[in-house]
C-alpha cells in the first residue's frame, strides 16, 4: 500500500494577496480557482511536484459556521496561529533573497540548524508561517 500527500490547506483572508505571494513571489503555478457559496478556493503547486497541491482556503471553509466561529478563526489567522508549511529548497539563501525582495515578512534569516538543515522563515500575507529548508551536506 502506498500513501502519498496529495493536498494540504493554508487559510488565507485575501486570495488576491495570497496569489501575488504564492504565484508571483514563490513561483508556484495556479492549478484551480473555484468560487462556491460566497467562498473561494485557489489551488497552487510547484511545477516540480505536479501531484502535490496547496489549497488556499478561507479561514473557516464552512458556509454553515456561526459568525462567532468565523470571527474566532479570522482572529487566529491574524495572529499567525493556524498553520505552518515547510518547503524544501536547493538554495536557502537564494530563496530567502527572492522572498525578501518580493516583500515577504522575514521571521528568520537563513541559519544552520543543529538538526541538519539550513532554513529561513517568513509570514505570508495572511500571517501563516512558512519555512524554507535546505539539507546541509
Amino acid at each position: 500500500m502506498n500513501i502519498k500527500l496529495s493536498q494540504c490547506f493554508i487559510a488565507v483572508d485575501d486570495h488576491d494577496k495570497a496569489l501575488a505571494f504564492y504565484r508571483d513571489v514563490l513561483g508556484l503555478e495556479v492549478r484551480n480557482d473555484v468560487a462556491f457559496e460566497g467562498m473561494r478556493w485557489v489551488t497552487v503547486g510547484s511545477p516540480a511536484q505536479p501531484d502535490v497541491e496547496i489549497v488556499l482556503e478561507p479561514p473557516l471553509a464552512n458556509p454553515n459556521a456561526s459568525p462567532a466561529d468565523k470571527q474566532a478563526m479570522a482572529e487566529l489567522l491574524a495572529k499567525g496561529m493556524l498553520r505552518g508549511v515547510i518547503f524544501a529548497t536547493d538554495d536557502c539563501d537564494a530563496t530567502f533573497e527572492r522572498i525578501r525582495g518580493g516583500g515577504g515578512e522575514v521571521l528568520q534569516e537563513p541559519i544552520d540548524q543543529p538538526y541538519g538543515v539550513r532554513d529561513c522563515a517568513f509570514r505570508d500575507p495572511a500571517g501563516n508561517m512558512l519555512r524554507f529548508t535546505q539539507p546541509r551536506t
